[in-house]
């Protein structure tokens, strides 16, 4: 009997080295990136932006030249648009036409919303184009969950304000919100767009999922092409952006009337 006990036990140590090692490791979960291009529309120059994967999202500001022409242009391609929406900033910037601020009533900033969905087509979500001042402020925002929440969009926190109430109001009015982890070329050089992609890898690792803005200049575009075809040597999938909206579950909403959010008035140095 110890004989018989002695060879089962070689044969089921020689069975696990027999085994492929893929099979013995545990399944590795492959991390998602989701890349939003802002600001297109003003120039002709955007379209090179049409040249990125198709997963690549374009946030298009209304009420441009191009904005419309390459919206339709982006949505053939089946990849999905968003509408930049301009927000008042806290320096005084010029946020663009249509742009929503503090002083306008809920009727007007819902209002130029609408006009914004018919100038801009195949809108799938909203995030904020510059809108330092405006995401602070819970009454604005709830006047554009509202929205949100009536025309089925989804809303990304471009994260201009580190004391943005946007996502906490979006959760409110049960509107699914995301938020970019990173601005790519907040810089218009090579090697920092490159150091801060590689920042984006590490957050994918990190976290499973990360979101980055950039925009359509040539340098970013360029930096992109060369970068985005190593995501998968890091067990990294380039995904669109509406693959990582999930719908807000009734149970978890807060009752509490998004106008109740006191505001924070802390200064910041805000971005745009």
């Amino acid at each position: 009997m110890k004989i018989i006990r002695i060879f089962i036990v070689r044969l089921l140590f020689s069975l696990v080295f027999l085994l492929p090692f893929s099979v013995l490791a545990a399944p590795q979960e492959t991390k998602k990136v989701a890349i939003v291009i802002d600001d297109i529309g003003y120039r002709h120059t955007d379209r090179a932006a049409l040249l990125l994967p198709r997963q690549v999202a374009f946030s298009v500001l209304p009420h441009t030249p191009h904005g419309q022409e390459l919206a339709k242009k982006a949505w053939q391609q089946q990849r999905e648009i968003m509408l930049h929406v301009p927000m008042e900033s806290i320096k005084g910037l010029n946020p663009g036409p249509g742009a929503l601020t503090s002083t306008m009533s809920e009727q007007h900033i819902q209002d130029s919303l609408q006009a914004q969905i018919e100038d801009i087509p195949h809108v799938i979500g909203i995030n904020n184009h510059m809108g330092s001042r405006l995401t602070q402020m819970s009454q604005p925002m709830a006047s554009t969950m509202k929205f949100l929440k009536a025309n089925d969009l989804f809303f990304l926190d471009s994260r201009t304000s580190k004391f943005s109430q946007a996502e906490l109001v979006a959760q409110q009015y049960g509107v699914p919100t995301l938020h970019r982890k990173l601005f790519l070329d907040n810089k218009l050089d090579e090697s920092y767009i490159e150091n801060q992609f590689r920042k984006l890898v590490n957050i994918s690792q990190r976290d499973g999922i990360a979101i980055a803005i950039a925009h359509p200049h040539p340098k970013t575009l360029k930096v992109l092409h060369r970068l985005l075809p190593t995501l998968a040597a890091h067990q990294i999938e380039l995904v669109h952006i509406s693959s990582l909206v999930h719908p807000v579950e009734e149970s978890t909403l807060m009752v509490k009337n998004a106008s109740d959010t006191s505001e924070k008035k802390t200064k910041e140095k805000a971005t745009e």
